[in-house]
């Protein structure tokens, strides 16, 4: 095994945390801002890139953190270090509600493809790079761009989806179209593309944009129901503009809050 063999279990049902227990010089990298809490005598060191190559020359690290930019994320990762005698146990929280999904890469060809900011942890020695398109309209239209994050190696690796979380087996030749911020990840067997939904009405009047993700098997794919643009988009259009509540649940509006004894006009 290239990568460092944990143990983990998932806690939580809409707000989950995975617990990683770590053997003695065992470690586990993480991205920056999901550390939930962790035992005494583990150690936390902020490392370029995955830490998958640290024997490499400084210009291979350097070029190595640096495509993971691409991706928007930092050029950093934190790795935790077991450096006492038993085994410690270090945890990671997911960033808004939703489901962390375990992939145990030896299972999935030592490959697996995920939308870029899915990534939540993984143990070290599992590379955590990106993947190019090789089709313009992908590149162009499907959300994700021409880069989506691809994790490589034989240990295990957690991602995060938004929601509720659909997993798929896709038989030979079988498709599935998905919105194209729906898409958790899928096996590196399943063929990814994008198509034009189609119809004027659907194009104009359809709000749900213009394409749809097509997803041919054989292979995995895992599908979250709130992706979080869309939690994100929706949050943005309840914020109250220019500071004023918007009365939900009140057909009066303004005239509610001025009975309701709301002065701030």
């Amino acid at each position: 095994m290239n990568a460092h063999e944990i143990d983990y279990e998932i806690y939580g049902e809409e707000m989950q945390y995975v617990e990683i227990e770590l053997d003695p010089q065992e470690a586990v990298v993480a991205e920056a801002g999901s550390f939930m809490m962790m035992n005494t005598d583990i150690k936390m060191d902020t490392i370029f890139g995955d830490g998958s190559n640290q024997d490499s020359s400084v210009l291979g690290k350097i070029f190595s953190a640096g495509k993971r930019m691409l991706t928007g994320e930092s050029l950093f990762m934190t790795a935790f270090l077991n450096i006492g005698q038993g085994k410690k146990k270090v945890s990671f929280a997911s960033p808004y509600p939703g489901k962390i999904l375990p992939i145990d890469l030896s299972e999935k060809g030592g490959k697996f493809i995920c939308q870029k900011d899915a990534f939540l942890c993984a143990a070290k020695g599992v590379s955590v790079g990106i993947e190019f398109s090789k089709k313009l309209g992908r590149g162009l239209f499907g959300g994700e761009g021409f880069i989506m994050q691809k994790l490589e190696g034989d240990g295990m690796a957690f991602v995060h989806a938004g929601g509720t979380m659909a997993k798929k087996e896709l038989a030979a030749g079988e498709v599935l179209k998905v919105d194209t911020g729906c898409i958790v990840g899928f096996s590196q067997t399943v063929d990814y593309d994008i198509e034009f939904v189609g119809g004027i009405k659907n194009t104009v009047f359809g709000g749900e944009g213009l394409f749809f993700a097509t997803l041919r098997g054989p292979g995995t794919v895992y599908v979250q129901s709130l992706p979080f643009s869309r939690l994100a988009g929706r949050v943005l259009a309840a914020i109250p503009r220019g500071g004023k509540d918007k009365g939900e649940g009140s057909i009066l509006g303004t005239l509610g809050d001025i009975v309701g004894g709301d002065r701030g006009f």
